[in-house]
């Protein structure tokens, strides 16, 4: 029977009492109590810190996207009125280039009464020299000659203010489109950044996001901006609503005073037309007058001479028988009752005869004067008449302007309404 003996092999290291193993296990013990206590404690300060940054994050959030959504509907509300605004200056402008052109045609329209007006004064220039009066059609024609070159210096000047003010419009046009513009982009940008969350892309950080953009400026100079703009706007409106009614009621006027100058001249015209033929008609009548007249003191001299003619054998006669009784022989000569008588007769008929060629020669003159004042009123009555004839084609030619200006009126039934309501500045509602 054979004997082993033990052998125990033992690590060269020194071995600890089992009270240090005992202190090292409760220190161990004790280091990750402290260590999980402070991992706690982190633990809950780190979730209250989430929750805190997520909460202020989120409120932030919402507060910008707030005043997001209230600067979009500010924004809105600017355009809004802006553009309701910029929409009336649009009307106006339309109808300010409508009444502009209404005076433009207004202008052209009185070239050719110009024309019409230099024309009758031409024909009127035609009548005979005695016929050429400074009479009322002349200084009518001339006062609307006057009436006409004022009112086109009139028009003239004051549709040169539309042209300027529609070339400020224009600008001012530009300047809203461009507000109108600047307000859209901005709102299309606020409304875009409003429609973004934390999931949306092209999203990244920048480089110096806090700072103020160049050019930039303060929340109450953009209000006033915004008020300015609609406040040049209303400004620009009210002066072209005045500047048109001012162009209606200068185109009206003027064409009231045409008119009635116009009707003036035609009734002196009518007035002279009716004086000329008064004149014309007591012409002929003394024409024929003087014309029985010259016939019946032509048939008188004609009378007068046959009876001086009748006259001539019977005074020969009266001689005869003096001259023959003369010859008697001496003792029968004497101065008896018929040589007495033959005397008295030869005295009486060459009394006669002398008259008579008295008479004939008065008559005669008188004759002459009749059939020269006959001339006169022949030749008188020839220029009335071609006056007569001149002053009717003047009438026809000045009377052609009614029909053409009838043709150039516009015709708006409602022409007064539009003008009260433009007067009192009544704007319709739409809903109506």
């Amino acid at each position: 029977m054979s004997f082993q003996l033990g052998v125990t092999m033992r690590k060269p290291v020194q071995h600890l009492p089992l009270a240090d193993w005992l202190a090292r296990v409760d220190r161990l013990r004790n280091v990750a109590d402290a260590r999980r206590a402070d991992a706690f404690i982190t633990r809950t300060t780190s979730r209250m810190l989430r929750n805190e940054s997520r909460i202020e994050g989120d409120w932030a959030n919402y507060e910008s996207n707030e005043l997001l959504t209230k600067r979009i509907a500010e924004l809105e509300h600017w355009r809004d009125l802006i553009t309701k605004t910029f929409e009336r200056l649009e009307r106006e402008v339309v109808a300010l280039q409508e009444e502009k052109k209404a005076v433009e045609e207004e202008i052209n329209s009185q070239v050719e009464p110009l024309t019409i007006i230099s024309k009758v004064m031409s024909i009127r220039d035609g009548r005979e020299i005695p016929e050429i009066t400074h009479d009322i059609p002349d200084t009518e024609l001339l006062n609307e000659l006057f009436i006409l070159e004022n009112n086109q210096r009139l028009l003239v000047d004051i549709c040169q203010k539309a042209w300027q003010k529609l070339v400020r419009l224009e600008e001012v046009r530009f300047k809203i489109q461009q507000e109108l513009k600047n307000k859209k982009d901005t709102e299309d940008t606020d409304s875009a950044l409003l429609a973004m969350n934390r999931n949306s892309t092209n999203m990244s950080y920048k480089p110096d996001p806090l700072r103020n953009p160049r050019e930039c400026c303060s929340y109450e100079q953009w209000l006033e901006n915004a008020k300015n703009m609609k406040q040049l706007a209303e400004i620009e409106i009210a002066d072209t609503s005045a500047l048109r009614h001012t162009l209606s009621v200068c185109r009206q006027k003027a064409r009231a005073l045409y008119e009635a100058q116009r009707a003036r001249t035609e009734y002196d015209f009518r007035k002279r037309i009716f004086l000329t033929e008064q004149a014309k008609n007591e012409l002929e009548w003394q024409q024929l007058k003087m014309r029985e007249e010259i016939k019946n003191l032509t048939c008188e001299v004609q009378s007068l001479e046959d009876a001086l003619q009748s006259k001539t054998n019977v005074l020969k006669l009266a001689e005869t028988r003096l001259e023959t009784r003369a010859m008697r022989c001496i003792s029968e000569l004497c101065l008896d009752e018929p040589h007495g008588a033959l005397c008295s007769e030869v005295e009486k008929l060459r009394e006669i005869q002398r008259c008579l060629s008295n008479n004939i020669d008065d008559a005669k003159a008188k004759l002459n004067l009749l059939t020269n004042h006959a001339i006169k009123i022949d030749d008188d009555l020839e220029k009335k008449k071609h006056s007569l004839m001149t002053d009717t084609e003047a009438l026809q030619l000045h009377e052609s302007l009614l029909t053409k200006v009838a043709i150039l009126k516009e015709h708006n039934p409602c022409e007064q309404t539009d003008l009260n309501i433009e007067v009192a500045r009544v704007e319709l509602d739409p809903r109506k």
